[in-house]
Order: structure tokens, then sequence, then C-alpha cells
């Protein structure tokens, strides 16, 4: 037997142990798991079906032309790839009008080889003709329709032919180079996320033992000065001989960890601001278990919010801070300034929100995930657990960009047998959190599906809340390809702020990149607009674009609301022991491990 076939044998052998592992890992999926948190109830498929019913008895001709145009077009692929194998032509010129901005058909074989070209062509000819078939469906409102659109391209993305070994060129020919080593390889990969999760099937998406929090990625130096059962407070070393004498405490969001604004060294938004002369709060949440069922948002403003306010104010001896809030961070902290405001409490100087969403009367990509179904199955699986699961945040998040976070992955991983890469942004997506159950409710019901905090207003803490309710100078970023919180709806609950000093920059890129975008990289470049009225098109038609971050032009924001310059404070000073060196000890609490 040569080499070669003995190592063909050697990998048909690994791939049946692996099999048996993957049986066993499927074996461990949680059958509990309500159907509702994988896809929409019953009723939309009903009500989908009965709109295609009523609109094929209402107008059969345009049906049997969508019909005969899609025949028409498949025929004549079938036909071009018999003839040109039946001439034995194995490759057929390209074709100038194939878009080649879709990277999963990046190989020429998709464009030249007969079969691959078929299989191709046919996908796209399946795809438009589902595409077209939900553009042009009536009798749906625009939620039922959104949420249509958004499962049939799930479902187009699914099907897509790079998705699987028979129909993928690069994956069968690595196959082929390798003697199925790539196969081993992938079968490892596939069986290790599934025994990662329970069962479940979510690719790995950055290599989990390229990074250490506090090691390599979250190294900016600093103490962590307090802790209760909501969070740490971290105070970050100074740089600077003096530093402003209001402090700046910075809540990030809870549904990942707060590192991502200290993943490396060049792009740390967080040693960026300490070097600009600022004492620096970051609070770090706890990563909740079972028994934080009954957390609500009530706990996270008043232990949270309050509490990291009131240790500021107590090291600094500062009777005001300036704050931050990052996505649902920022969505909190908007109604913990506006009970401060009904409280006559003056505790905050400014407030910068970034990329957060306060009126959810446009709930953007989202809508698909906010109506009952999805969200009655959340609040059983809550009720059942006492926690949200990471994972299933997670999942979610990844699917509203599925190809990029789901199946490349996936193809990458369990077909060519790739590892998950060393990227640190990644590997933070991953590295994410629980969700208490009472909170979770709260805020999908009462903040997201009522939009309470801009409509008639959110109870909480025995007062009503509103965004009009918050008066004092503020500023908000969004960023221009946000599909988590959209530029034009962070704009649109901004704009109706009781404040009279108000400021909206706008970055480029996305909720992520757009936000940690450091000045060294001189990338995207940001809008400013100093009129915060009217809709956000008016804005943005009345913007000047600016080159580069917007860090340095916030700072020059902060910086005029911050006071004059005193003695640096270092961690541990004025009463508070360190208790540990950053980033602490919370965020080192895995979800799964």
């Amino acid at each position: 037997m040569g080499e070669n076939a003995e190592r063909l044998h050697e990998n048909l052998r690994k791939m049946e142990e692996l099999s048996k592992r993957m049986v066993a890992a499927l074996g461990n999926k949680d059958l509990k798991t309500d159907a509702g948190l994988t896809g929409p109830g019953q009723d939309l498929y009903l009500k989908a079906g009965s709109a295609m019913w009523s609109e094929m008895m209402a107008n059969p001709t345009k049906l049997m032309g969508q019909q005969v145009a899609y025949w028409s077009q498949a025929v004549e692929n079938l036909m071009e790839t018999q003839q040109a194998l039946a001439a034995g032509q194995f490759e057929m010129p390209e074709e100038d009008e194939h878009a080649p901005g879709d990277k999963r058909f990046a190989n020429p074989m998709w464009r030249t080889h007969p079969y691959f070209r078929f299989v191709r062509k046919q996908y796209e000819l399946n795809a438009q003709a589902v595409e077209q078939a939900m553009e042009e469906l009536d009798g749906l409102d625009e939620r039922e329709r959104s949420r249509v659109e958004f499962f049939s391209r799930q479902i187009i993305d699914l099907f897509a032919p790079t998705n699987y070994l028979a129909t993928n060129p690069d994956a069968l020919q690595k196959a082929i180079d390798t003697d199925g080593q790539s196969l081993v390889d992938g079968m490892e990969n596939l069986v290790r996320d599934i025994e990662a999760n329970q069962g479940e099937i979510l690719p790995t998406l950055a290599d989990a033992n390229a990074f250490t929090v506090g090691e390599n990625i979250g190294t900016a130096p600093g103490k962590v000065i307090f802790r209760n059962r909501m969070m740490e407070v971290i105070q970050y070393a100074p740089t600077t001989e003096t530093v402003h004498r209001v402090p700046l405490v910075i809540f990030p969001p809870w549904i990942n960890k707060f590192y991502i604004m200290d993943l490396k060294p060049q792009n740390s938004l967080i040693r960026w601001i300490v070097d600009h002369g600022y004492t620096l709060f970051v609070v770090s949440w706890v990563n909740p278990d079972e028994s934080y069922a009954d957390v609500g948002l009530e706990e996270y403003i008043e232990e949270g919010y309050l509490e990291a306010i009131r240790v500021a104010k107590d090291i600094t001896g500062e009777k005001q801070v300036n704050v931050v809030g990052y996505c649902i961070a920022g969505t909190t902290l908007s109604a913990t300034l506006a009970l401060l405001q009904k409280r006559g409490d003056k505790s905050v100087r400014s407030a910068t929100f970034l990329t957060t969403l306060t009126d959810f009367s446009d709930q953007g990509e989202f809508v698909v995930f906010l109506q009952d179904d999805f969200v009655d199955a959340i609040e059983r699986q809550v009720t059942d657990k006492g926690i949200l699961d990471s994972f299933f945040m997670s999942k979610t998040m990844s699917f509203l960009r599925s190809n990029d976070l789901v199946y490349g992955p996936a193809v990458r991983s369990y077909m060519m047998g790739e590892a998950p890469p060393a990227f640190d942004l990644l590997y933070w997506n991953g590295d994410s959190t629980n969700l208490p159950g009472r909170m979770v409710v709260q805020y999908l019901r009462q903040l997201c599906q009522k939009n309470e905090l801009a409509g008639e207003g959110f109870k909480i803490l025995g007062e009503t809340l509103h965004i009009k309710d918050i008066k004092l100078p503020v500023c908000s970023i969004g960023t221009k390809t946000d599909h988590i919180a959209p530029w034009k709806n962070c704009y649109a609950g901004f704009e109706r702020f009781g404040s009279r000093d108000k400021t909206f920059i706008m970055s480029g890129s996305g909720h992520i990149a757009g936000i940690i975008n450091p000045p060294s990289k001189k990338k995207y470049g940001h809008y400013t607009n100093p009129k915060v009225k009217g809709s956000a098109d008016d804005w943005l038609e009345g913007a000047e674009f600016h080159e580069g971050s917007w860090w340095p032009e916030w700072e020059g924001w902060l910086k005029r609301r911050s006071g004059a310059q005193v003695a640096a404070r270092q961690p541990g000073e004025s009463g508070y022991e360190a208790l540990c060196d950053a980033p602490g000890t919370y965020v080192l609490v895995k979800t799964r491990d």
C-alpha cells in the first residue's frame, strides 16, 4: 500500500472515531430548549402563506409570469451546461455579468467549470425567485414583511452551494490535496464546537488559546478599588502628572465584557483616555448565574450606576463626574440620568452615549427578534433557567450577519479544516455573558416593545422616567453602518433629550470598529453638525466630514466639561484599598468552561 493510500486509510479511521464522538456530543443537546428561540411562531408562517395564497388567487397572471421567467432561465442554464459537457468542454468563458462582490464565489471555477457554474447560477436563480416573491407579497404589515424577508434570507444563505462539500470546489480540492486530512481536521473542529455548546452547533470564531485577558489583552494598568455583587470598579493608573479635576466613569454593556475598550495598547480607548489626562473609572459587570434570576434594571441602576458614581466622587473628592454609556449600558444610563433629574441630584456633569438606542419606535433589523413569539420564548426560558444563556445572544447576533459570522467560519473550519484565527476582536465577541432573567424581560417588554422611555414613561424606582427629562450636556456617537444600533435610530432618541447642550457625531464603520477607532489608524472618518434638531437626514445634510477618528473631536468636547488640572490620583488612595490588579476577577468568569 502506497504512502498516500495509507494516509487516506488512517484518515478514514479517524473520521469514524470522530463520528462516534459527534453522535455522543449531539446527545447532550438540551431537548427542553424552547423552539421559539430558534425560529418564528406558526402565526408568521400562516400569515405569509395566506398572503401568498391571496396574491395567487387575486393575480394568477403575475404568479405565472414569475414561474415562466424562472423556469426559462433554469432550463437555459441546464442546456448551456449540457452542451458544454457533451462537447467535452470543461472550461467555459467567464461571465462579464457575474457580480464579483460575493466572496463566497471567488474561486474562478464557479464561473468557468460547467458543473460549478451550473450550481452557482441555479442557486442565484433560486435566491432571486425567493427574493422577488417576498418583495411582491402583499397583505403583510411592515414588521411581518421584515420578518418574512429575514427568515427567507436565512434559508437562501443556508442553502448556498459553498456550504456543502459536494458543491464547494475549494473544499473538494483541499480534501484531495491533503488525502482527506482537511476533512479530519474539519470534523475535529465540528465535534469540538458541538461539545463546547452542549449539542448545539455554532462555529468558534477565534483561537481560544491565543489570548488571556490580563496578559495579552485587557492589560492597561489599574486596580479594582470597589466590588459588590453587580460589578467591580476599576480605577486606571494615571500616565500624566496632572489630570482634569472631574473624573470620568465608563459603563460598558453587560451583554459582553468591558475589555473591548482595551484589546491591545495601540487600539485601547482606555489607555488613550488616561494618556489625555483623565482620572478614569471603568465598570466591569458580573457575569450572572442562576442566582441573579430576580435582578432587574433597578439593581443595575442602584447597585451599579449610582454606586459607581458615588465611589468615583468619594475617591476624587469631587461633587460631579462625567459618564459614558455604551450600547445597552447607554440606554440604562439615560434612565439613570432621568432618575437623577427627578431626584434633583446633580452628581453627573455631562454624559456621552456610544451607539445607544433610547427610542425603539423603529426597531431596525432587531424587529425580527422583538415580536411576541420570540420574546415569549425568551420569557419562558428565563422563567425556567433564571438567566438567558449567553449562547442564545451569541447565536442571535451571529445570524444578523450569518454569512460572515456563521456560514463563512463554518466552511473554513468544518470543510477546509482550518484552525480559528488568532483575532482579538473575534475572541472578545465569543467571550459573552449571561443575562439576568428579570432584566431581560424588562428590557425587551418595557424598553424595546413598549418603548416606554421615549413614550408614556418607564416606571422604575418610584418614578416615571422619560428621555426628555435629561437636561445636562450630552454627546452621542453613532456609527454609519451599525446593524445593532443604526445611527439614525440613535439620533432619533437623542434629538428628543431635554438637554439644550447636545452634540451628535457620526463615525464611519459599524458598532465596534466605528467606536474602537484610534486616531493612529487614520480610518473611517466622522461627521459633525452642531445643529441637533429635526430628522437624522436633515442633520446629515448639514454635516461636515472629517478625516480620521472621532476620539479627538469628543475629547475636545469632554475637556471643556472636565475642569482644571489637579495632581494625578493613584488607585488605592483616598481610603479605597486596591482589591486586585486590573482587569479584575469578574471579567475572567467564563460562561462555558
